[in-house]
């Protein structure tokens, strides 16, 4: 008799352990199923008032004698900008760098003049402005 119930418990006991091990479901690698929080929220985008911010210092600079919203002024548009330049972190360093240091090349012949005065916390937060027109 005590054989009859070893055989049964041990079986139970093998099936419990592969279920809790995984084995007996798929399961995603955990690296994969989590995002970094950073990643998180560069993919969701900036807020209304980082937004706002960005907008509220860009009326105070002198972008709007080259760029205007909708197209082409003197430089590209910032719908044109927002296109060809998704919304993540590397794209607004590298944009808020030639906002600062200046550059050309990228949209044309005509360089963009550098903007010395404007730090790089001011830039990047103009970036962030731009990058959200749609």
């Amino acid at each position: 008799m005590k054989r009859t119930l070893i055989i049964p418990a041990m079986a139970f006991a093998i099936v419990t352990i592969c279920a809790s091990q995984g084995f007996a479901q798929t399961k995603k690698p955990a690296a994969a199923a989590k995002k970094p929080a950073a990643a998180a929220s560069a993919a969701k985008g900036p807020s209304a008032a980082e937004i706002a911010e960005g907008k509220a210092l860009m009326a105070k600079s002198d972008c709007a004698a080259c760029h205007k919203p909708d197209g082409k002024l003197v430089g590209p548009g910032f719908k044109q900008i927002a296109k060809k330049y998704p919304y993540n972190e590397e794209n607004k360093n590298s944009l808020a760098k030639k906002v600062v240091e200046g550059g050309s090349g990228v949209w044309g012949a005509i360089p963009m003049s550098p903007h010395p005065a404007l730090s790089v916390d001011d830039a990047k937060k103009i970036v962030t402005y731009v990058l959200s027109v749609k």
